[in-house]
């Protein structure tokens, strides 16, 4: 069945794609072609790159190429024009390399998704950052709203590795000390630290006037333990192994995944911080949609 702009949604056709831009080009693409669709109707996306000119807009700021084919002023938007300024918080640590059969790894789908969002981002004329952790900053890339912004952000993300341990509670305090100026943090992590301290954190960003959107990035095998009869299980952080039949602590598993995931979408509703459980099948535009609504949410 020949490709659709929606079949690049679907996170392993995606993961099939190597270049970076690609992929985020045809998510966002394929993310605008359903907008009029049911569930997302009303919803609206402008990739405006200029403004009408208003009076008393300095004239060194039209755009003559513009002016030349409509016979219209326009002038060229610039960063400090923007609306929004975004920080994408991305988790590198060594579990999120994690991936069942026939699945992309959660480190995959959390950059693909980043990527769109980026590219979201700019061509909304809105200013996007880039922050990578594992157990504390590896790179810190601040909001900046230019085309030429965007390819650096891709290339980080096209680039990434997974990290080492897990200590996202640390880093992410240290990522809210590290933002000067208020905006809208996004978060993508499989959130595999104590609760306590990561909740935490989240709290250190709202305590700052940031709006926060935790996209918490699982596998479907780590929310269903749907394992065969025999199974090795390895520590990607600290290679530690058990081995054991899952059927017999599937239950309790399944019970201490619920209330790991129940606490966080809890208590990220008490402090108004919003809360995407997604794995990675999840298409894409799941976690858009969020993004789009708390947006128009924030004018």
């Amino acid at each position: 069945m020949p490709a659709t702009p929606r079949t690049y949604l679907l996170p392993h056709v995606v993961a099939k794609l190597a270049n970076m831009e690609l992929r985020a080009r045809l998510v966002v693409e394929g993310f605008i072609a359903g907008l009029h669709r049911s569930p997302y109707h009303g919803f609206s996306v402008e990739f405006a790159e200029h403004r009408p000119y208003m009076p008393g807009d300095e004239i060194r700021h039209v755009d003559w190429k513009i002016y030349g084919r409509t016979d219209r002023f326009y002038i060229k938007q610039y960063e400090e024009e923007t609306n929004l300024k975004a920080y994408l918080v991305l988790d590198t640590s060594r579990s999120m390399t994690f991936a069942s059969p026939g699945q992309i790894t959660k480190l995959d789908y959390a950059a693909s998704l980043a990527a769109s969002l980026a590219y979201m981002m700019i061509h909304q004329q809105d200013a996007v950052g880039l922050t990578l952790f594992d157990e504390t900053i590896t790179s810190f890339l601040p909001p900046h709203a230019t085309r030429a912004y965007l390819q650096q952000i891709l290339v980080a993300l096209q680039t990434l590795r997974g990290g080492t341990g897990t200590a996202a509670g640390r880093s992410l305090h240290l990522v809210a000390e590290r933002i000067r100026r208020r905006g809208l943090v996004i978060i993508l992590s499989d959130l595999f630290d104590d609760p306590d301290q990561v909740l935490a954190a989240f709290k250190h960003f709202r305590h700052k006037k940031n709006e926060v959107i935790v996209m918490h990035v699982l596998d479907p095998l780590e929310r269903s333990f749907a394992f065969g009869e025999d199974a090795t299980f390895k520590d990607l952080e600290t290679e530690d192994r058990v081995v054991t039949q899952p059927w017999h602590i599937r239950r309790a598993y399944a019970d201490a995944m619920k209330a790991f995931v129940d606490r966080y979408k809890r208590e990220c509703s008490e402090h108004q911080i919003d809360y995407v459980l997604l794995d990675t099948s999840t298409p894409f535009d799941v976690a858009l949609v969020e993004y789009l609504s708390k947006r128009q949410r924030l004018h």
